[in-house]
């Protein structure tokens, strides 16, 4: 029998979190005072019912009022601190931009062709200088090399930042909606002549010198580590620092299931305060010694917070673990769910949109795992042998994360990787060891001779945890890829396993129908994305500026064209086109397209009893009976009976002039996103 009375915290915070959910999916339920003036009544009832009514029914009704007060103040919470709500917040100002004045608020993280930075708007220029609030993305151009402000520097930029917008291609991800969550709505490409200092920051708080301290500690990575991957890992494992990973070494950490040790977060913090646990265990047998182990736990986990930069996911992990820090020495009058929910709880009230974060649900459903099946499942197997003993703990941990996090994995990531149990039995001790080191060898970075010694060490650790990585993605089938679920599908999937793991737990048959249900669901709902998109005949255009690509996906197979560069640039491929065919399920990519014809001034398809034309040449083509025509580079093409679609390789001016003389036969995917059809 559940008995839900001792976990009075996880009410709380399932509460909190159902009403910043709703405030997420539904801001428009309630107006914001409206939500804080429910708030508030239901909370004097609840205190009305406690304190003047002690009957058991009145208390369970107080209860239930209590909750709901909590509900609305998740709801009134996520509200107030959503910026497109506020008047008074840069992006719902309607008045026009020559420029404005932002503050650093990030490290620069370093693109192809720019440098990101994260920055704070605080003023714009209009007919005068008008105060303000918001967040702008900036892309700096690397002519003017890299950016050597600090966090908290005044910039002033010329120009107006440009609204981010939806995707423009079936699938793709939706970089405005991510953002939004941070309450970032506006971007700008900066050239050398854009920008300029204005002045240093003036309070340098805790976050700036954090920023220096992580500054410092890259250099001192980059000087005694030896080569490029290996400092690349290095900057990951132990400052969360992933700009220097290319993408073959991504991939290969993703398809061996190893990619959470390239992101400082739960994993990490955890391995830390577990070696401080151990160092540390002298003090348990001093009167209070249970209280310095928690006092010296939390200033050292700070500190690792600190010199990584105060990140978003180490503050998560840090704070997380402080709770349980902070826990122990009450002993069994506490209670570890109690302890997670209650930081939840805390780092929500501090930024409620934490719970849209990938980072922040996979951290804490990882834990959640982790505390609630690997006991039950380390005592399946008992051996007396200290080396199976510490392989079977390693594996119970690593199948208890899995099962948790899985359906979030297939929804973000699209894949599994198949071998994640072997791989982790390297990666886990390898990972601890090259983050201890790293850590000691920022410690005694000031003795020359000895550090350097220890970079030697912890780059021939790295190469090794590269080559086990390596190893593992070369096996056959080691990764599972283009898996495709919608969000309702990975809440059914969660329900599922939840069902059966209380299956087991409550011995009650009722758990077994719930995960049947979950089951016939999800079925249903995969055969019906079955006949919507895979069994079916599609031609697209994409939208990619000032590049050239459409696709034909036939059953599974696509054939595909695209210009030369874009051949090239797996990036762009990824993010743009690979969605789409993530939707549609396709197996095979062909580039020799069967069905192609060349012609004066273009190329000519004949698909499935449509033609279609490809116009690339600037002279103005002859006049072609086609189904579609598709107008590249700024070809000067006459309208036909037919559908005519301008891709993003066209200018915009002529763009708009075209669609706007000839709307009713011309698409234009820099105006409306990629132009699909079904055949």
């Amino acid at each position: 029998m559940f008995h839900w009375t001792p976990f009075a915290l996880v009410r709380i915070a399932l509460f909190f979190i159902a009403g910043i959910l709703l405030g997420v999916y539904q801001s428009q339920l309630f107006m914001q005072w409206h939500s804080v003036m429910v708030a508030i009544t239901f909370t004097i009832f609840y205190f009305g019912g406690y304190f003047f009514w002690r009957g058991r029914a009145l208390s369970t009704t107080s209860g239930v009022l209590g909750l709901a007060a909590v509900f609305f103040f998740g709801y009134a919470h996520i509200l107030l601190q959503t910026d497109r709500l506020q008047a008074d917040t840069f992006v719902n100002n309607t008045q026009p931009v020559k420029s404005y004045t932002v503050k650093v608020r990030s490290v620069p993280e370093e693109k192809a062709n720019s440098w990101k930075i994260e920055a704070q708007i605080t003023s714009y220029q209009s007919e005068a200088w008008m105060p303000t609030r918001g967040k702008v993305l900036l892309y700096i151009s690397k002519e003017m090399g890299e950016p050597t402000w600090n966090y908290g520097d005044e910039i002033l930029i010329k120009g107006s930042p440009q609204l981010l917008q939806p995707p423009a291609n079936p699938g793709e991800f939706d970089f405005k909606r991510f953002l939004s969550f941070k309450n970032i709505y506006h971007q700008q490409f900066v050239r050398k002549n854009e920008v300029a200092f204005v002045s240093p920051t003036r309070q340098k708080g805790f976050i700036y010198y954090s920023h220096q301290a992580r500054k410092w500690a890259a250099e001192k990575i980059n000087q005694f580590i030896a080569g490029k991957q290996e400092q690349a890992i290095a900057a990951a494992l132990i400052l969360g620092v992933t700009d220097g990973i290319d993408n073959e070494l991504q991939n290969a950490y993703a398809a061996s299931g190893a990619m959470h040790v390239l992101a400082v977060s739960g994993l990490h913090v955890g391995i830390i305060y577990a070696m401080l646990l151990f160092l540390l265990k002298p003090l348990q047998k001093r009167s209070w010694g249970r209280w310095w182990i928690a006092g010296i736990s939390l200033f050292c986990l700070w500190c690792f917070a600190f010199v990584t930069g105060l990140s978003p996911s180490v503050l998560r992990a840090v704070a997380m673990f402080s709770f349980v820090a902070v826990g122990r020495p009450f002993g069994a009058r506490t209670n570890i769910y109690n302890t997670l929910a209650a930081s939840a709880f805390v780092l929500l009230i501090y930024n409620p949109y934490l719970i849209m974060s990938v980072g922040f649900q996979l951290s804490y459903l990882a834990v959640l795992g982790i505390v609630y099946l690997q006991r039950p499942l380390y005592r399946l197997w008992e051996t007396e042998s200290k080396l199976l003993d510490w392989v079977w703990q390693i594996t119970c941990v690593s199948i208890a994360a899995q099962l948790t996090t899985f359906s979030l994995g297939l929804l973000y990531f699209h894949q599994f990787p198949v071998y994640f149990l072997i791989s982790n039995l390297f990666v886990i001790p390898l990972s601890t060891l090259i983050l201890v080191l790293g850590i000691g060898l920022l410690a005694i970075s000031p003795f020359t001779w000895l550090v350097t010694w220890l970079g030697k060490l912890v780059a021939g650790l790295i190469w090794l945890l590269n080559e086990v990585v390596f190893i593992t993605e070369r096996l056959p089938l080691s990764i599972i890829n283009n898996i495709h679920i919608t969000t309702f599908q990975c809440w059914l999937l969660m329900a599922m396993l939840a069902s059966l793991f209380f299956l087991f737990q409550f011995r009650k048959i009722e758990w077994l129908y719930v995960s049947a249900l979950s089951c016939c669901v999800f079925a249903a709902l995969q055969w019906k994305h079955f006949f919507d998109f895979v069994n079916q005949h599609t031609f697209t255009v994409y939208q990619i500026n000032n590049r050239v690509a459409f696709e034909w996906m036939d059953a599974g197979q696509s054939y595909f064209y695209c210009d030369s560069v874009l051949a090239n640039d797996e990036e762009r491929i990824r993010f743009h086109i690979r969605p789409n065919r993530l939707l549609h399920q396709v197996s095979q990519v062909h580039t020799k397209i069967p069905f192609q014809r060349t012609l004066a001034g273009g190329e000519i398809y004949c698909w499935r009893g449509k033609v279609f034309v490809h116009w690339t040449n600037q002279d103005n083509p002859t006049p072609l009976a086609a189904d579609f025509q598709i107008i590249s580079h700024n070809a000067r093409a006459k309208p036909q009976a037919g559908k005519t679609i301008l891709d993003g390789s066209n200018s915009t001016y002529l763009s708009k002039k075209i669609a706007a003389a000839h709307s009713s036969s011309f698409f234009s995917t820099a105006q409306t996103g990629a132009f699909t059809i079904k055949n």
